[in-house]
């Protein structure tokens, strides 16, 4: 199978996770489809995860042309959807280890808020960790990853795209953190 391919297969199945699914308050109303979730315009619930090198420098990673959301942004967090029958704290992990191949470290969980843009209504939480392991990246999502102190991923992003939930992930983490 074609890179292309793969990743078209992979976006068909993301599509029709059942994730789920909330009110304003954040309350579990059930789990639908993601593609019915985006469609018609509910809420879902997300994770974000701010990985940290020793040294400081957070992860960012260019995301797959093939992502129904922000395609091709850079992204400062790993993460997703929450699926059904997950907690914040099982997602963040599970993204964690399929997105970047890192697992076993201790997740710290920051504060939570409701991101709300017309085609992306998402609960998210926001996780930080700290790893040195060598990154592998998953090829359905991730074009590239490198590290850069968080300061120049804020000013990157006046320049490029840059996916703006995770971006307010971050920023909401940096004010918690330096406070």
């Amino acid at each position: 199978m074609s890179h292309s391919a793969s990743e078209a297969a992979h976006r068909a199945a993301s599509d029709a996770e059942l994730i789920a699914w909330v009110d304003e308050q954040d309350v579990l109303l059930g789990s639908l489809p993601r593609a019915e979730l985006r469609a018609r315009g509910l809420i879902g619930r997300g994770t974000f995860i701010l990985l940290f090198n020793s040294r400081g420098e957070l992860c960012v990673h260019r995301r797959t042309l093939s992502k129904a959301v922000y395609p091709g942004y850079w992204d400062v967090a790993a993460g997703g959807m929450v699926a059904a029958g997950e907690d914040y704290a099982e997602s963040a992990a599970r993204e964690l280890f399929e997105e970047l191949g890192v697992s076993g470290v201790t997740l710290r969980a920051h504060r939570r808020f409701f991101f709300d843009q017309p085609d992306n209504r998402l609960w998210c939480a926001v996780f930080s960790a700290v790893s040195d392991a060598p990154l592998l990246l998953q090829p359905e999502e991730v074009l590239e990853a490198r590290f850069i102190p968080p300061q120049q991923a804020l000013a990157e992003a006046a320049e490029r795209d840059y996916c703006p939930d995770s971006l307010q992930a971050l920023r909401h983490y940096l004010a918690s953190t330096t406070s």
